[in-house]
């Protein structure tokens, strides 16, 4: 205790300045009493940065802690002598001038603005972790304390992760994993001011090669988050780039050799960015939530141009968050109340509750949080994890935590023989969020051990692992952090991204099964569609989404973990233009890929407003159409089974020549005289 309070006598006389101001120098400390930083100006914290609100430090003050045993540890300014201060903090391990994002905060504290920062995690005896504090806000001095809980005895994981660094993930952001160039494998995208770096997942499991892009004029960086989907519907997926002072959009162009920006202009305080087709006209709209006004979204008028509405404000627009007082962070897409249409859920910080917006269809949404139950106060969640924790069939909500309220699980109570609204159960208590005192702006929630159960992914440098019991338990991985999430090696077993680190899942015994979808009538990617799988678990279902989490963008590749099980009994994709697929007996460990109405469900109608009819089926010159109802062809296209478009044309007699095209398996998409469309799957001989 003399040694600390001799340290502290000599950080206020100056004496010590230089001792913590680089990282090689770091100033050596444990957990005993308070430690004072005079002030901010030592070298620049490194990327990756560890906390958030992005870059723009230009300073740091840099402590070493090696604790001598395991143990669960706080380090805090988030004290009464700090008031109205503002901080942030980085932790690392690795080497100086190699080092690795363990753990960092930015506003988690509660004294004064709330603006100063505790940071959580657990330690490793004999590892060194560097606390860096930086001058993102402020070069002054304030104190800060380091304190060590219960001596923590770490279980073995359910699953363990290898690290590879990879020198060419070096762009401004890396926070995107998504297929970009459809193959239906995830590759890692990385976002700087004029470049956009895609490094391809190669055919050889683990290795890239690098594509990049130089993009012309002035695009908003993602600096709270990112979203992908083809939106042009030409085969390469495109991006959105969510930007505290509004959107860019990166298009590419057809044959994926280039990329285009276009900034819209209007301004949006950014948070949670998604592609998600709102008013379901087979193409992909932009939306965004607005921390500080009614959220945004963008319609596709299917040619890639895009027109702006606000809820509540812009006439016509949906209501969708039209809270005067703004407090939107993370928006998730999903179907709910299994009607078949996405509802959507909104995370909410330090005001109004979330929210529950209930898709009525007709463009019609209504508010039905207070029914719901979920819209409790007070809540400071900048994201939440949806998913069906316990394979009942319907989607349950777990409201993360990012500063003093804790996190909250709710079970989706959806009965379908009735049309009243029941309310979720809050069943927090005993599941394993109760006593985590974790917090983190990105909660995520894959099966990430592929046992058959989703788990969640938060803060505190730990995976919540599903026990399919309606609890869960935490686990601890050094050096591990959120970040984008995909299949890098394609093994079956999802992978991290953490700033140029790929976090490589060993794959444990457990099989698995991934479902890419290709849209033909639906949007190109499958976005909003409902994927199931069957088999002697039950039933597991996924919803295709653009955007999980706050602020990365991950797989659009719908995963599934099924155990021990050796065999899945049926696959079926529900697609948002109400076309249903049905793949039988499919094998475990194989990635499948689906177009859309290449296997028609047998006894299911795909498309209730046109009963088309085609023949002869195989075909070899001209293929007849006839309509009961009356109403006439006017537009036919024609796909191979890769999704590829091999024939558009004008439909004249009601015939079609298909005598140019090669043998095989072919979708033909309809639209009569009055909009409406329907896809048939035939036979070239």
């Amino acid at each position: 205790m003399k040694k600390i309070t001799l340290i502290i006598a000599l950080l206020f006389l100056g004496q010590l300045t230089k001792a913590q101001d680089t990282c090689g120098t770091a100033l050596a400390i444990t957990a005993a009493g308070t430690f004072v930083v005079t002030a901010v100006n030592g070298s620049q914290v490194p990327s990756p940065i560890c906390a958030d609100n992005g870059n723009g430090a230009t300073a740091g003050e840099w402590y070493a802690y090696t604790p001598t045993a395991a143990h669960t540890v706080t380090v805090t300014s988030d004290l009464a002598v700090n008031s109205g201060k503002d901080t942030r903090v980085h932790v690392y391990t690795g080497t100086c001038g190699t080092l690795t994002c363990y753990a960092g905060d930015d506003d988690s504290g509660i004294i004064g603005t709330g603006y100063l920062s505790i940071a959580t995690f657990n330690v490793v005896a004999g590892t060194t972790y560097y606390i860096a504090w930086d001058n993102r806000w402020s070069s002054n001095g304030f104190t800060f304390q380091l304190t060590e809980g219960a001596v923590v005895i770490p279980p073995a994981t359910p699953v363990s992760y290898t690290s590879q660094g990879l020198s060419s993930i070096n762009s401004d952001y890396n926070i995107c994993i998504v297929d970009m160039n459809g193959d239906h494998k995830d590759d890692i995208v990385g976002v700087s001011s004029n470049n956009l770096r895609v490094n391809y997942q190669g055919a050889t499991p683990g290795t890239f090669f690098t594509g990049d892009f130089p993009i012309a004029g002035t695009s908003r960086m993602p600096n709270w988050s990112i979203a992908a989907g083809d939106y042009n519907k030409d085969g390469y997926t495109d991006l959105l780039l969510g930007n505290n002072n509004g959107l860019t959009f990166w298009k590419s162009n057809s044959t994926g050799t280039a990329y285009t920006a276009s900034t819209p202009g209007q301004y949006i305080f950014c948070q949670r960015t998604n592609f998600i087709d709102i008013n379901n006209d087979g193409n992909l709209d932009a939306f965004s939530c607005h921390d500080v006004a009614p959220n945004v979204y963008y319609l596709n008028d299917g040619a890639g141009n895009f027109t702006y509405y606000q809820s509540g404000v812009t006439p016509g627009a949906y209501s969708l968050g039209v809270t005067g007082t703004g407090g939107n962070y993370a928006s998730l897409w999903t179907d709910l109340d299994n009607d078949g249409d996405l509802d959507m859920f909104i995370s909410k910080c330090s005001g109004p509750p979330c929210e529950i917006h209930r898709n009525d269809g007709g463009g019609v949404f209504t508010d039905i949080s207070a029914q719901a139950g979920i819209n409790f106060q007070p809540v400071q969640s900048w994201s939440s994890a949806i998913a069906d924790f316990d394979n009942d069939g319907d989607m349950d909500i777990i409201i993360g935590s990012n500063g003093g309220v804790g996190t909250k699980f709710f079970r989706n109570n959806l009965d379908t023989t009735n049309s009243v609204e029941e309310a979720y159960t809050n069943i927090t208590a005993g599941s394993g969020w109760d006593t985590n005192t974790s917090t983190n702006r990105d909660y995520i929630a894959y099966d990430f051990d592929n046992n058959g159960f989703i788990d969640v992914m938060g803060g505190g440098n730990k995976i919540m692992f599903n026990n399919g019991n309606g609890t869960f338990t935490p686990y601890a991985y050094s050096g591990i952090s959120l970040g984008a999430v995909g299949d890098l090696n394609n093994d079956g077993f999802l992978d991290f991204l953490n700033g140029s680190m790929i976090r490589y899942a060993v794959p444990n015994a457990n099989k698995w099964i991934t479902v890419a979808l290709q849209g033909i009538q639906s949007n190109r990617n499958g976005i909003g569609s409902r994927v199931e799988i069957y088999g002697s678990w039950g039933k597991q279902i996924r919803d295709i989404r653009s955007g999980e989490g706050f602020e990365f963008m991950s797989t659009l590749n719908a995963h599934f973990g099924i155990g021990a099980a050796t065999g899945i009994t049926k696959v079926v994709i529900h697609w948002p233009s109400g076309t249903v697929d049905e793949i039988l007996n499919p094998e475990p460990n194989q990635a499948l890929f689906v177009v859309e109405g290449s296997s028609p469900a047998l006894g299911v109608n795909n498309n209730s407003q046109s009963q088309f009819t085609v023949f002869p089926n195989p075909a070899s010159t001209v293929l007849n159409i006839t309509n009961p109802a009356g109403s006439e062809v006017r537009n036919a296209e024609i796909f191979d089974l890769n999704g590829r478009m091999v024939l558009s044309t004008k439909v004249t007699d009601q015939k079609i020549s298909v005598q140019k095209l090669a043998t095989g398996t072919y979708i033909l998409l309809l639209e009569d005289t009055n909009g409406n469309k329907s896809t048939q799957k035939f036979l070239k001989n």
